[in-house]
């Protein structure tokens, strides 16, 4: 490998520069050059620049110019192979199994697209393969939250191939953001819960299923877990604390640790319940994704249909838990951390409506504006040339008022005003009439 050239700036000074004779001066106004020596050839390059900063600009370019030469050429690998490569580094992160898992299915995904479009290496996709291949997305995944998500570690996976040089700028970047829809957070009223549990017989003539979801379903309720926190807690996860049942767990979203207490008599019901895995409470030890899909399918959307809840799901319960902690005047902070988000941020995000505190103050804010106020009237003030044009018939304006003496009493047209308009005078509840003739008028009203 060649060694990249030493490039020099010197100075071509004009025939009438004092400095003529020292050809590194910078601080004339001559033209700069480029000197270097490559190969036993000696290179002289104008760089179309009077000041010693534009020389350095040019400098820079030619020395990358040489770098890029001298360096070995970069492999350009299959999209397959880079998407091993980039798990691989994912490994290497420690990352929860969770967000894995999902980049190797998108990325699997991605993989076959790009075989069906005759894409075999990294360099030949495109920003328009990349926009025709998100359009596949809504074929699997309805939610506009889930698609941005999938869209984060898209990106991610081709900042990583420009990272390592396999690209010289990312397809990726140039996807604009998908708009999110932001779904209501609706938790269980007590009369619904009531109901869901009340359901659990008739949807389940089974006793020992039965017995397994309505576990599950308090499990859910009194911890605040996500489904899948919930399906997979082991057996040692369940602790005594100061004579109080815990649930310590770690959220597989997140990775953030959690501890919730729950009552008593839960503990107890979770104690006894009949599992194939001695190990967990509800789950084999066996594909939790698979797991997951098949309790949100066989168990939950039958025992909310059969609750006269059809729109209802599983993750009704975490918020029905977050809820009342925060209508008990349970902290924001601490709720975040009792959920195991990874920022207060995403619960005062989902849940800022429901702090009871801040919606009592906004209440008391609204209402206070409710409250009428007595409208108060300005007293207009004239001065004296103005009175004696008012009694002689003339039309006098006052503020924004139009006064006119007509007969024996006065016709006042005017709009609403405040005393700032005015300039002059205190405000009063109303206006005092003036004299009805001039012969009442005695002196300028003050």
């Amino acid at each position: 490998m060649s060694t990249a050239p030493v490039v020099l700036i010197q100075v071509r000074h004009s025939g009438v520069c004092p400095h003529r004779d020292d050809p590194n001066f910078r601080r004339c106004n001559c033209w700069k050059h480029l000197v270097w020596h490559y190969h036993g050839k000696r290179y002289r390059v104008a760089t179309k620049s009077r000041t010693w900063a534009g020389a350095e600009k040019r400098k820079r370019e030619v020395e990358l110019e040489y770098e890029h030469k001298d360096s070995p050429p970069i492999e350009v690998p299959t999209i397959a192979n880079a998407v091993q490569s980039f798990l691989a580094a994912k490994r290497g992160e420690n990352i929860t199994k969770n967000p894995y898992d999902k980049y190797r299915r998108e990325l699997a995904d991605l993989v076959a697209f790009c075989e069906r479009r005759r894409l075999f290496f990294v360099n030949d996709v495109t920003l328009p393969h990349l926009a025709e291949y998100r359009l596949t997305w809504g074929e699997h995944c309805p939610s506009s939250q889930t698609r941005q998500a999938m869209q984060g570690r898209l990106r991610g996976f081709f900042r990583y191939l420009q990272e390592a040089g396999y690209i010289h700028k990312s397809p990726a970047a140039g996807l604009k953001a998908i708009k999110t829809e932001e779904p209501p957070v609706v938790p269980l009223t007590e009369e619904q819960y009531i109901a869901l549990l009340a359901a659990i017989p008739e949807a389940f003539p089974e006793p020992t299923r039965a017995q397994r979801v309505r576990a599950l379903i308090r499990l859910m309720r009194h911890t605040g877990l996500a489904i899948r926190d919930a399906l997979c807690l082991p057996r040692a996860a369940m602790l005594v604390l100061d004579g109080v049942a815990h649930i310590a767990t770690s959220r597989s979203k997140t990775g953030v640790d959690v501890c919730v207490p729950i009552p008593g008599e839960l503990g107890e019901e979770l104690k006894a319940i009949p599992n194939s895995n001695s190990a967990y409470f509800f789950w084999t030890g066996n594909n939790a994704e698979a797991a997951v899909k098949d309790w949100q399918w066989r168990n939950f959307k039958t025992l909310f249909k059969k609750a006269a809840m059809p729109t209802g799901h599983s993750h009704q319960l975490r918020h029905t838990a977050a809820v009342e902690w925060l209508n008990a005047s349970v902290p924001l902070e601490e709720v975040s951390k009792l959920l195991g988000h990874s920022s207060i941020k995403v619960t005062e995000k989902t849940y800022a409506a429901w702090v009871k505190s801040r919606q009592q103050r906004l209440t008391k804010l609204v209402v206070d504006t409710w409250e009428k106020k007595e409208r108060k009237v300005p007293r207009f003030l004239m001065g004296e040339g103005q009175f004696r044009d008012l009694v002689a018939g003339k039309a006098v304006k006052v503020g924004e008022a139009e006064v006119i003496l007509s007969g024996f009493g006065f016709d006042v047209m005017r709009q609403m005003v405040t005393a700032a308009d005015v300039g002059l005078g205190e405000e009063e509840p109303a206006r005092k009439p003036l004299a009805r003739n001039a012969e009442e008028v005695g002196t300028v009203p003050q």
